[in-house]
């Protein structure tokens, strides 16, 4: 409860949209793999903002 007026970091931000993402584009390997592999791609790009901000805070 304490934590519920808690504001995200830039990293569980960034990582929620990565999940979010991720699960996009598993969904969409079932229909369309090009397109699939446009959000991975995308997703991937979010990992790397990720890992930068984890290497500035280290």
């Amino acid at each position: 409860m304490f934590g519920l007026f808690k504001k995200k970091s830039e990293i569980e931000k960034l990582n929620e949209q990565y999940q979010k993402m991720m699960s996009e584009a598993h969904q969409l390997s079932q229909k369309d793999r090009k397109a699939a592999d446009m959000k991975t791609a995308e997703a991937e790009e979010i990992l790397k903002k990720i890992d930068a901000l984890k290497a500035k805070e280290a």
